[in-house]
């Protein structure tokens, strides 16, 4: 049930259009999943699932719900992410590049890093930063699972790392902590969370998140800024206020997009180009609710250095698991945390100080002269020297979901893949395949 004071005020700004917005709530809300390249550009046959493309999103296309892709091995494999569609919007504005340092500051639970991750294709450094510790570990647990490699994960304050970074990132997402408006109908308990305060104490954290991503912006670079929310406060209100006390940004036009304009004249003083922002109505389009804004930094230079970190020496019981398996390394910095071993992303900041979650992707730990490999570096490969091969639907990958061993002739480390995607790892001796599936991952079978 929606708020009364939420009805009356978008009564009030919407006008006429009220009416289809408010029947929107009554109808089934839109399901949608996001293929990620950098699994594979050759996916299985997904047509089970009645996939019809997001217009506004590389990748992105609508589902039916009662085929549930997030119960089947594709999804374990990290082949999808299931994202609301609105929200795969603010990452298309940003169009970061491969190479480029990029920074979601406010990622958890990780669908728009992922997407992120996807169009930088493996190459350059993408900061993912969340400060509640818990959501950091699921944002964690989900970079992980789509096997990127060139994510540093933090759970850190904003404020700390624009300490760290100034002028250091090329691109900056803010997908800002709002009151969530824009998602009552997916998620009703951020309606029985609402009240009429909660708009103007989001805008006074967005903003604080803001002045904090200006700071770590280099001169030329580009900020997008969004909301799951319609308050006006939140959304135009916000980008004014940041814009008075940063003069050196502004609004930047983006042509050809699909969605509706800002409202300048919903709030009070509204900065220059506000009619340039982006507004996703869900009684418009095939999602829930959204806002952005694409904000540019005057001038052009390169981002900044800062101190690097320094490169450990990867350990002989890696190098010979690698050898063994026919393991590939990427590229990167070899990063130690005591006996884990992680390959981080090249020109990887010194991490002295910092909450670290994942330094790029972990290798796995040196035990007592061998090396057992990570679920992470599974999910990253994309074959090796032996392999075990099961289609989707086989009774075998069912078991080793569940956790169960399998038969198998392979020996020693084998690299599990369900339709030729990389699923996890098993460790062959006397005809038996020995399950090495994460524990916390595991499914129940039947």
């Amino acid at each position: 049930m929606l708020p009364a004071e939420f009805i009356a005020r978008m009564q009030r700004l919407l006008l006429e259009q009220y009416d289809a917005f408010a029947a929107c709530y009554d109808a089934p809300r839109h399901t949608a999943l996001r293929i990620n390249r950098l699994k594979t550009d050759a996916p299985p046959d997904l047509t089970r699932f009645d996939l019809t493309p997001v217009p506004w999103a590389k990748d992105g296309y609508y589902y039916a719900p009662d085929t549930r892709p997030g119960l089947c091995a594709y999804h374990d494999a990290g082949l999808y992410y299931l994202q609301e569609p609105s929200a795969m919007a603010p990452v298309g504005l940003l169009n970061a590049q491969p190479g480029e340092r990029v920074l979601d500051l406010c990622a958890a639970p990780g669908g728009k890093s992922t997407q992120l991750a996807s169009e930088m294709a493996g190459r350059g450094l993408l900061v993912c930063n969340e400060i509640n510790g818990k959501r950091a570990q699921i944002l964690s647990s989900n970079i992980e699972r789509m096997g990127i490699a060139n994510a540093l994960v933090l759970n850190e304050h904003p404020a700390r790392l624009a300490e760290r970074f100034a002028g250091f990132f090329d691109k900056i997402l803010v997908d800002a902590p709002c009151s969530g408006e824009g998602m009552f109908r997916k998620e009703p308990i951020a309606a029985e969370e609402w009240t009429p305060d909660t708009p103007a104490m989001c805008a006074a954290r967005q903003l604080e998140i803001l002045h904090s991503a200006a700071q770590m912006l280099r001169p030329g670079g580009r900020l997008v800024y969004s909301t799951c929310t319609f308050s006006p406060e939140e959304n135009e209100g916000t980008v004014s206020a940041f814009l008075r006390a940063h003069p050196d940004f502004s609004i930047e036009t983006v042509p050809g997009t699909p969605f509706a304009p800002g409202r300048p004249d919903w709030i009070d003083d509204p900065a220059p180009g506000l009619e340039h922002t982006f507004r996703l109505w869900p009684h418009l389009l095939a999602g829930e609710g959204h806002y952005a804004a694409v904000l540019r930094r005057a001038g052009d230079a390169a981002p900044a250095d800062v101190p690097y970190e320094r490169g450990a020496k990867l350990p002989r019981e890696l190098l010979d698991f690698a050898k063994d398996a026919g393991a590939a390394i990427p590229e990167g910095t070899p990063v130690c945390f005591g006996p884990t071993v992680y390959l981080a992303p090249q020109a990887l900041p010194q991490l002295a100080g910092l909450k670290v979650l994942r330094a790029g992707l972990r290798l796995g730990e040196s035990k007592k002269g061998r090396f057992e490999p990570a679920h992470a570096w599974a999910l990253w490969l994309k074959t090796a020297v032996r392999t075990a091969d099961f289609a989707e639907s086989a009774q075998e990958t069912a078991r080793y979901l569940a956790g169960e061993a399998i038969p198998g002739e392979q020996a020693g480390w084998t690299l599990v893949r369900v339709d030729g995607l990389s699923l996890g790892w098993v460790k062959g001796a006397d005809g038996q395949l020995k399950n090495h599936y994460p524990k916390a991952l595991r499914r129940r079978n039947g």
